[in-house]
Formats: C-alpha cells, sequence, structure tokens
C-alpha cells in the first residue's frame, strides 16, 4: 500500500519538492471533493492529481474494486503521450499495480478491441474516444467503478462543442458512483468561477473547491525588429524577410519551437527556413494535425530526446506539453488571444521557476503593437474567458444516438442528468419531447422516411436495433466538422497526410504542390486517395485549410488600443513604440491618431473610388460585421453600393459615388439601436444560418459523409444540407436545429454581444472624421485585404511597390 509519504519521497528523489496547491489537491480529492487546479504552465498540474487517483486507486483495491478508475480527457493528442509519459514514471519508480494506457483516434485496431473487453486503471483519451466507448454494449459493466474524470486543459474545451460533449459524458458516469470527483485542469483563463460551474454541472458545487497555484510564470517577450520601418505596411510579406533573424536565435538556442497561426503558414516557413540555411535539414521538422501519426510522432519523440533543433509548428504543440529541450519559443505574427500567446510561450523553461522566453515576428510593422500589448497583459494577467456553449441540440441529439448503439436509455431518468449539465440547463421538457420525437420519427417533416426513424422502445429503453444506423452512427461520432479530406500518398504506398478535397481537386495530374515540407509531383487522384511522387522542382501551390483564420480577441482589442493612446500621450518606454515612431508619426500627420476615447474615420478618393474607413479595432470579424451593418444604414438613406474589406484593426467601404460622410454623426449611423433586425437585414441571417447548419446537421446525423474510401462529395452535401434547412424552414418551423443554426449564426459567427458592446462603446467615444488627400499608414493595408483576393501573389506585390510609391 502506497502513502502519501512515499509520494513525498518520489518527489525528493527527483529534487522536488510538493507545491503546496499540489498537496492542497491531493487532500481536497481524498477528501471526496471536486474541482478545478489553475497552475501556470510547467508547474507540475499533473501530479497534482494522478497522485491522489493512485492514492484512492490503492484504497478501493482493498475493497476488490477493479478495472477502469479514472478517465483523463486531453484535447489533443500530443497532450496524452505527455500525461502518459508522466504517470508511468511515477508509477513504475514506485513500483505499483496501477495500469495506464491512451485511446485517441490513432490508437491501434488492437488497442481498440482489446478495450471492448477490458480498460485499465486509468484511461487517457478525448471526448469522441469517449463517447465511442459509451456506444458499447457492455458499457457500464467496464464503467461500474469509475470514480473520477479529469478535463485537462479544461479552458481549451469549454468553449466548444467538445466541451459540451464533455458535459454530456460526466452527467452520465456519475450515476455510476455516489462520491464520483469531477476536477478540471487550466492554466490560462479569465472566468475560473463559470469554468468550474460548467464542469461540475448543478448539484456538485457545494463540494467543490477552487485551488488555485499562486504561482506566476515568468515570461520574457522581445520582438524581432525589422531593420526598416515601411510607411505602408501590408499584412505578410515581412515575416520571412526577417528571416536572418529567426536562424540566428535557432542556431544560438539548444532546441526552437516556431509557432505560426496555420498549417499553411507552417508549411512555407518551413520551406524558408530549409532554403536559407540548407544545414538544418534532418534536425529541422514540421508538425500539425494534417500529418500522419507516424510523422507526427516522431517529431514529438525526436524533440522529446533533444535531437531536433527546430521545429515549425501550429497549434498541435500549444497544450502542456513537455519538450525540456525547449529552449526558445518563436510567434510568427500575432497570436490574436493573450492566453494562446501564454500556453505557446509556456512551452520553453516548462519547469517549475524557469523563465519562458518567446520572440515576436511582426508579419508586418503595426504587428509590433501586438507585441507591446502582449506584454502589457501577461503582466496585468488580463487572460481571455472563454464562453461556454448552451443548447446545442445538435450534441445532444448525437449523444443521445451513442447510448442509444449501446446499452440504450431510459428517457425520463435520462432527461434528468442532461438538465444537471450547465448546456442543457434550460431545456423544457417539451423541448425534450421533441429531441425524442426526432430520433424516433425524423419530426414533423421527415416522418415519412424510414432512414430518419432511428431509434424504438424496447423494454422501457430507447434504443437503436437497425445494423446500418449503428454503423453509420459510430463513424460519425464527434463535433469537429471539416471538409472531406484526402489522404496522400506516395506511389509507392507510404502515407504522408490529409489535404482538403477543395484544394486537389484544383490540381492536374502532374502539378507540383509542397506538403509535409516536401516537393510532391501528382500522379493520380482516385476514390479520395491522391498519389505522389517526390520532385525537384521548387515552386509549387501550397495546401490552405479552411477555417483557419484566427479571430482577435477583445482583450488583445483593448490592449492595442490602449498602446495607441499610450504612445499619443508620449510614453514611448516600449521598445516596439519606439521603432515604429515614424509609421505612427506619419498617420498623425496624414490623418489623426485616436486616442481610448476616440472613434477615428477616414475619407479620401483614388482612382478605385470613395474610400470610407473606420478602426474599431475589434477583430476581423466584429470589423466584418460593423462594415455590414454600416453599409446597410447607408443604402436605406440613398441607392449605394460598396464592395467591404476589413482587417484585424479597421474596415474599408468603397463606392463609385461620393457621401457626406457627416451623416455618420448626424444621424448616429453606428448606434446599438434595432441593432438585431438590422443586422439580420444587413449580413443576411439566413444565408448565415444556412452555412451554420451544414455543420449542425453532420453533428446531428442528418448528414452522413460515407464509408472510407466512398466519402460523399462536398458539393453534395452541401445542397443536401441547404435541402434540409429549406425543408425544415417551410414544414417543421420549431424544428430545434434549425433554431440552433440561426442562434450559432448570431452568437458565435457574428458574436453578436460582443458586437452590441463596441457600438456602445463607439456610442460614447467622440468620432473624429479626416480628410486625407491619399491613403494612410492605417488605412494601407486594408486596401491591400481587398486587393489580395483578386491577384497572384506575384502581381499584388507588384501592385503595392506601385501603389506605395503613388501614396507616398
Amino acid at each position: 500500500m502506497i502513502t502519501e509519504n512515499q509520494i513525498n519521497k518520489w518527489f525528493r528523489s527527483k529534487n522536488w519538492e510538493p507545491f503546496k496547491f499540489q498537496t492542497d489537491t491531493w487532500n481536497s480529492f481524498l477528501d471526496g471533493k471536486s474541482g478545478l487546479v489553475n497552475a501556470p504552465t510547467g508547474s507540475g498540474k499533473t501530479y497534482s492529481l494522478v497522485v491522489p487517483i493512485i492514492l484512492e486507486h490503492q484504497r478501493r483495491t482493498k475493497l476488490k474494486q477493479k478495472g477502469l478508475c479514472a478517465i483523463w480527457i486531453t484535447p489533443i493528442r500530443a497532450l496524452a503521450k505527455e500525461i502518459f509519459i508522466s504517470s508511468e514514471k511515477l508509477v513504475s519508480d514506485l513500483g505499483i499495480d496501477f495500469t495506464i494506457e491512451i485511446r485517441t483516434g490513432d490508437s491501434t485496431a488492437k488497442t481498440k478491441a482489446s478495450h471492448k473487453l477490458a480498460l485499465p486503471n486509468l484511461l487517457i483519451t478525448t471526448p469522441e474516444s469517449l463517447h465511442i466507448l459509451m456506444a458499447q454494449k457492455n458499457f457500464s459493466h467496464l464503467f461500474r467503478n469509475i470514480f473520477t474524470l479529469i478535463a485537462d486543459e479544461w479552458h481549451e474545451l469549454l468553449g466548444s462543442k467538445r466541451g459540451v460533449q464533455l458535459e454530456l459524458s460526466l452527467s452520465k458516469l456519475r450515476d455510476f458512483n455516489n462520491d464520483f470527483r469531477t476536477w478540471g485542469i487550466s492554466a490560462t483563463i479569465g472566468n475560473l468561477e463559470q469554468a468550474t460551474e460548467v464542469l461540475l454541472g448543478s448539484g456538485y458545487l457545494n463540494r467543490s473547491v477552487l485551488i488555485n497555484s499562486g504561482i506566476k510564470k515568468k515570461i520574457v517577450v522581445k520582438s524581432i525588429l525589422p531593420k526598416e520601418i515601411e510607411k505602408f505596411p501590408w499584412s505578410g510579406h515581412l515575416g520571412v524577410n526577417l528571416i536572418d533573424e529567426v536562424l540566428e536565435i535557432i542556431h544560438n538556442s539548444t532546441s526552437t519551437l516556431i509557432f505560426t497561426n496555420t498549417r499553411a503558414q507552417s508549411e512555407i516557413w518551413y520551406n524558408k527556413v530549409i532554403s536559407a540555411s540548407p544545414e538544418l535539414s534532418g534536425i529541422a521538422a514540421l508538425h500539425h494535425s494534417a500529418l500522419s501519426k507516424k510523422v507526427r510522432y516522431w517529431v514529438e519523440d525526436e524533440l522529446q530526446a533533444g535531437n531536433l533543433k527546430v521545429v515549425i509548428c501550429t497549434s498541435s504543440l500549444d497544450l502542456g506539453v513537455d519538450f525540456s529541450p525547449v529552449e526558445s519559443i518563436i510567434q510568427i505574427g500575432g497570436p490574436k488571444g493573450v492566453s494562446r500567446f501564454v500556453q505557446r510561450a509556456g512551452r520553453s523553461g516548462h519547469k517549475p521557476g524557469e523563465t519562458s522566453r518567446v520572440y515576436f515576428v511582426p508579419t508586418h510593422s503595426l504587428e509590433l503593437i501586438e507585441a507591446a500589448a502582449l506584454r502589457k497583459a501577461i503582466n496585468d494577467n488580463y487572460i481571455e474567458k472563454r464562453e461556454p456553449y448552451i443548447r446545442c441540440f445538435d450534441v445532444l441529439i448525437q449523444y443521445l444516438l451513442t447510448l442509444a448503439v449501446g446499452e440504450g436509455f431510459n428517457s425520463r431518468v435520462l432527461y434528468k442528468q442532461v438538465k444537471s449539465t450547465f448546456c442543457f440547463a434550460s431545456i423544457s421538457s417539451e423541448e425534450w419531447k421533441r429531441v425524442m420525437h426526432f430520433l424516433k420519427t425524423g419530426g414533423d417533416s421527415l416522418g415519412k422516411y424510414k432512414e430518419f426513424k432511428k431509434t424504438v422502445e424496447r423494454d422501457g429503453l430507447t434504443m437503436v436495433i437497425d445494423r446500418a444506423t449503428v454503423r453509420r452512427h459510430k463513424m460519425s461520432i464527434g463535433t469537429i466538422v471539416s471538409d472531406n479530406m484526402i489522404k496522400v500518398h506516395y506511389k509507392s504506398g507510404g502515407y504522408i497526410g490529409n489535404v482538403e478535397e477543395w484544394f486537389i481537386s484544383r490540381l492536374n495530374e502532374g502539378d507540383v504542390f509542397w506538403f509535409a515540407g516536401k516537393s510532391l509531383e501528382l500522379i493520380s487522384l482516385k476514390q479520395l486517395k491522391a498519389k505522389v511522387v517526390r520532385s525537384k522542382k521548387k515552386t509549387g501551390l501550397i495546401p490552405s485549410w479552411k477555417g483557419g483564420t484566427l479571430p482577435m480577441s477583445s482583450n488583445m482589442s483593448e490592449v492595442i488600443r490602449s498602446k495607441i493612446d499610450q504612445y499619443i500621450h508620449g510614453d514611448l518606454s516600449d521598445v516596439e513604440l519606439k521603432i515604429i515612431d515614424p509609421l505612427l508619426n506619419f498617420q498623425k500627420t496624414r490623418s489623426h491618431l485616436p486616442k481610448n476615447d476616440e472613434f477615428l474615420v477616414e475619407y479620401f478618393k483614388t482612382d478605385q473610388g470613395y474610400h470610407l474607413i473606420a478602426y474599431p479595432f475589434e477583430g476581423r470579424f466584429v470589423n466584418e460585421g460593423i462594415a455590414s451593418l454600416l453599409a446597410f444604414r447607408l443604402s436605406k438613406l440613398k441607392p449605394i453600393s460598396f464592395s467591404i474589406a476589413f482587417n484585424d484593426y479597421g474596415f474599408e467601404l468603397l463606392s463609385d459615388q461620393f457621401l457626406e460622410v457627416e451623416i455618420l454623426k448626424e444621424l448616429d449611423l453606428l448606434s446599438s439601436i434595432n441593432l438585431f433586425s438590422d443586422i439580420e437585414s444587413s449580413i443576411n441571417g439566413t444565408e448565415m444560418a444556412i452555412r451554420k447548419f451544414r455543420d449542425i446537421a453532420f453533428i446531428s446525423g442528418l448528414l452522413f459523409k460515407g464509408f472510407p474510401g466512398r466519402n460523399v462529395k462536398d458539393r453534395h452535401l452541401q445542397s443536401s444540407s441547404e435541402l434540409f434547412f429549406n425543408v425544415f424552414s417551410e414544414y417543421d418551423s420549431q424544428n430545434l436545429l434549425l433554431k440552433q443554426s440561426y442562434e450559432e449564426a448570431m452568437i458565435h459567427q457574428l458574436d453578436y454581444e460582443r458586437l452590441r458592446k463596441v457600438l456602445l462603446r463607439i456610442e460614447k467615444q467622440t468620432m473624429i472624421i479626416k480628410y486625407p488627400h491619399k491613403p494612410t499608414p492605417f488605412g494601407f493595408p486594408i486596401m491591400v485585404d481587398r486587393l489580395r483576393e483578386k491577384l497572384s501573389s506575384e502581381t499584388l506585390a507588384s501592385r503595392i511597390r506601385k501603389m506605395t510609391l503613388k501614396f507616398e
């Protein structure tokens, strides 16, 4: 029997001393409490909960309780491996009879088959894999002795439908044990109390604790400064121009992680690094979620062993992973969120008391403001909140089918469980009846079609007995929806990774593209499998993946505005503000620099037309919403049309007609009054809802992508999705999935509540309207983004050079 004293002795053998937050967590867990552990990256959060799980398991072993006792949920596969290594080290050193295994989408068929018969004491898995286990006929038997679930990096799951999946799982698992404990782990989140409430659900908060480590991670942010600051910045070009500075960091560090915001950007940077420094070949690697499991695991193992000098990666290595050899972190471009930046910074100095060092590489000069803003936000601990999803009926329908495919469920009992979750606390008995009716008959509009009659009642249980429905459902479990993926294989058979169908379908046989850091020639495309051979060509298309644009958080927006205000008041204490002083001064001279209590609008004419440019500094998605709203309100005053462009700082309305811009002030055209109805009219709420409905249709099981090798083409799926939407709109207007699509379009895609708050802020600000004779440094990158949609990169660069000369 292992004691806490032996655990402490093991810690001392590693030259560690348990932190107070760790021992507090051990004691709270062993007292039967649930809760949330908040501690910075690299401070030992994993051992704060692995230890009490083992101690509790030892106690229960005396009571003859065997098999699965704990589930450890992780949002990314790389983190699952890290948790396994840390836990296995403790178990092995202490000689404990305690089994640990990983179950993710990467697990082998043999591992998955073994889990149908028996589970380890601790299973490290994902929300999706947990639901797959819950779809088994012997689910209750396998889970009968479970006493805890740990949600690692809970903040990452919280603001997503994967978090809803986990809420629903927990509502079921708590029924297996009267003293079931739910614990979350989180390093970077601004709404800890609400995060705890969402995780625990109703009825468990009275015996819960929030354990804050009180440890502040030291993060040093250093910007890579360009030698020259252009007066007219534009996004994307500057980063690769700083390749020499990036290489210097790589060569002077033991090991470096270069974080990019998209998979396409990581491919570009890998090619740039290898081209500029060929001696890094073999000790440089690429890591993102579209690469094969074999490649990703190799990179993780080699990085852990200290055999790689640099890895270019995306969020696939964001969370919790301990790569001790990593000395430096490089962030390419603005991370768009404080918590994301803190997570990435924490990959270096990943030990208690060590300093994390992160280098910021701007992709255009104005992004240097973001570096100064990030430093301020970190010092002030100004971390974003994660807003939980509510009333996700698509996830609920999928979950109910999962249970019905497995052992079946009692509708009355399950309703109480579901209602105990944060997501479905407001679900009414009438709505529950509608959900059950939909599962049984397909609802009011699909009742005539046999394939939508999925469940039956047997001995008081709701079950799925149709084998085809069972098979389709098990292959569709999950809430991450993407376009069809094409598997890329070498002609000789080796698997490389996945690209999206829309990209590869543009290519002809013989075309060259860059993927996984290699130049590849397409040989054939059959049955959603692309066969390629290596090419010696140095140029080719680089795949991009849809949905890759990161939204700027409201926290980032606020600190960026505060940094501009700081500059206006003469405080150039940040080196970034000092170096872009010429640019900001040029903006001030040609137009204006807005203080915190001002809202800047510019109006000028070029050979392209009349440009109205405004600067909310609220991220591209909110700026797009304000632009569409303003265009709609202006068009109601007089017949006029606009083309709209936007970036994270502002938006442009371009028209061939002159406009009296002062009416923005006189008629209060950026007011929050009648916002909801005007937004619906201006942005075409129905079109947005249709786009959202496609994902909802997949998650709820209305649409099926097809079996392996026989996938349905994306354009056919889109047509089917629109057909369902139109049928529900006409014949089943109270359909819960239809209502959900409109709510998600407004709440999540448009971010209506944030948009409303921004307009309330603008109402209180003084509107400054300027009429510069030419475009300004703030406005120029927005104009470039409009051209980017129409021109190739070579043509765009040439056009920008001509524009710059003209506007200077």
